[in-house]
């Protein structure tokens, strides 16, 4: 069975011991040239439609772009280990001629954008053309409507913020922190932007449910006769009242009243932090939710930008002597393989396959209860809504509503979609269906909370003890056990008192917990240390 990975298993520098940081870094502006296709290819872009902030490409070399990679496209974030890690897994890569990055954009007001020195004026043109299409999205993506459109600035006032600390505390002490920090990252909740989860924030008061001394009683009987007694007051319907009551009491004076989906928020609210660490922990939790919208909307995002670029390189962007170097790399970046999902190749084709069936009317409800085959085929009413259509869904969808929405059976027969799953007695991996329900359940599911395990706060008062009580809501996937583990021994040192994870593995209900010194699992009563 797969599994899920409950916040980030917690390396330390005897894993990668060298400390990565880029902040004098400097870029070259555009030459002449490239600066000319830049206002060509810009041209193209909004005579298409396509509307974005102010671009601003930057050249660099390739050890400048791994560097800027493994900050996440910043050319500064604060120091920490793990971006060197990072930059020499890119670094490695690219000598070893294993992976390549082409292009590189950032989602800020303007957009900055990078290309590698040492590319082909075809490349430069196709990467431009794809950062539009990413720069367009960044802009009119409702996702996208709730980030930080100055996140470079605000980056660079994060790391400045950590070096102060690393400078006041010890880089030893506030690296360890952020290792803490970092593996609870995504234990967010990533529609909490567009959702007010709830009315006021007094629900989380500690103190609340100890102010009410005089809790009202319970209900009694109401007064009737003694003949009607057993009708009016019968004992069955009155005990469940009063048991329904009371477990709404308790719900109410639970802390917090309802599960909270956003662990970082309430770490920030209730956890016992010095001032430096909540406001570490503030910045791993803006950062973490700048980023959501990006995974939530990966196969969109490429789909768009690989779509225009397809677009503008086809029909203005090429020479005759370009054609073979753009069709060489368009199709290694739309590249399948049968056990990996490419999310450019899914995305540009479900956005030509929204293009073509409102362009020729194949939607709404006469073609949807066509039964004919046939007809359905050679359907098209010349419609023309095509590219009006793909501008709104470009507007309103997520990875995961785009999918429910415009994966169709056609789709996947005309693609070949399959689901595919581990066989442990072949010990490899093999095509399980070919069934479209199932292939777009397991898309679905897979999409679901951006891929993660869904975790929340139950209780922070677990056994009147001040102990922290989580709940993973299973389903089907269990926790991967060693990312489990080691994430409750980082949230112990947030939390400084005992934590616990409710979950469910090997089929049974599952407590994980460590109070500081050991972990112990609790499993159908029977307490495993």
């Amino acid at each position: 069975m797969s599994e899920a990975i409950f916040g980030h298993r917690s390396l330390t520098k005897a894993d990668f011991p060298s400390q990565f940081d880029m902040a004098t870094a400097t870029f070259e502006p555009l030459p002449a040239n490239l600066a000319e296709i830049q206002v060509r290819i810009e041209g193209y872009a909004r005579d298409y439609g396509l509307d974005f902030y102010p671009t601003i490409f930057e050249l660099v070399d390739a050890d400048q772009l791994n560097a800027v990679a493994a900050y996440g496209g910043f050319p500064t974030r604060y120091p920490h280990w793990r971006f060197g890690m990072e930059y020499e897994q890119l670094s490695k890569g690219y000598t070893y001629g294993l992976q390549k990055i082409y292009e590189l954009v950032i989602n800020n007001n303007p957009c900055y954008a990078y290309l590698m020195r040492c590319n082909g004026l075809v490349d430069q043109k196709l990467v431009m053309a794809h950062v539009y299409g990413h720069c367009d999205f960044f802009k009119n993506n409702y996702w996208f409507s709730q980030t930080d459109r100055k996140m470079m600035d605000e980056m660079a006032n994060h790391g400045n913020r950590a070096r102060r600390y690393m400078d006041r505390f010890g880089v030893e002490e506030v690296e360890t922190f952020i290792d803490a920090c970092l593996s609870v990252e995504d234990l967010i909740d990533v529609h909490s932007p567009f959702v007010k989860r709830f009315e006021n924030r007094d629900k989380y008061d500690f103190g609340k449910a100890a102010d009410q001394e005089d809790e009202p009683p319970l209900p009694g009987r109401f007064q009737s006769k003694d003949y009607m007694e057993p009708f009016i007051n019968p004992p069955h319907v009155l005990s469940a009242e009063v048991d329904r009551l009371r477990k709404e009491r308790e719900q109410q004076s639970r802390f917090p009243a309802e599960p909270v989906r956003d662990v970082m928020l309430f770490l920030l609210e209730h956890a016992p932090l010095k001032p430096w660490q909540l406001d570490v922990l503030s910045i791993i939790r803006d950062e973490a939710y700048y980023f959501a919208p990006q995974a939530q909307t990966k196969i969109m995002n490429e789909g768009w930008a690989s779509y225009w670029h397809s677009t503008i390189m086809t029909r203005q962007g090429l020479e005759p002597a370009d054609i073979i170097n753009y069709c060489d790399h368009h199709s290694g970046t739309l590249a399948s393989s049968p056990n990996k999902l490419n999310p450019y190749k899914l995305g540009i084709e479900l956005f030509r396959d929204i293009e073509d069936r409102w362009n020729r009317g194949r939607f709404g409800k006469a073609y949807e209860e066509c039964d004919d085959w046939t007809a359905k085929r050679n359907w098209d009413t010349k419609a023309g809504l095509g590219r009006q259509k793909i501008f709104e869904v470009r507007k309103i969808h997520n990875d995961l509503t785009f999918i429910d929405e415009f994966l169709t059976l056609e789709f996947c027969r005309e693609y070949k979609l399959f689901s595919f799953g581990y066989n442990p007695s072949t010990d490899a991996y093999e095509i399980e269906s070919r069934e479209f329900p199932k292939i777009k359940q397991q898309l679905l599911f897979n999409l679901t909370n951006i891929g993660r395990p869904l975790i929340a706060v139950r209780d922070a008062n677990y056994k009147n003890r001040g102990e922290l009580f989580l709940e993973h809501q299973f389903n089907g996937v269990e926790l991967k056990t060693s990312y489990a583990l080691d994430t409750l021994v980082n949230l112990h040192r947030l939390w400084t008192r005992p934590v616990h994870i409710e979950t469910v593995l090997d089929g049974a209900a599952t407590i994980l917990s460590f109070d500081g010194t050991e972990h112990k699992t609790e499993k159908s009563g029977e307490i495993k240390t």
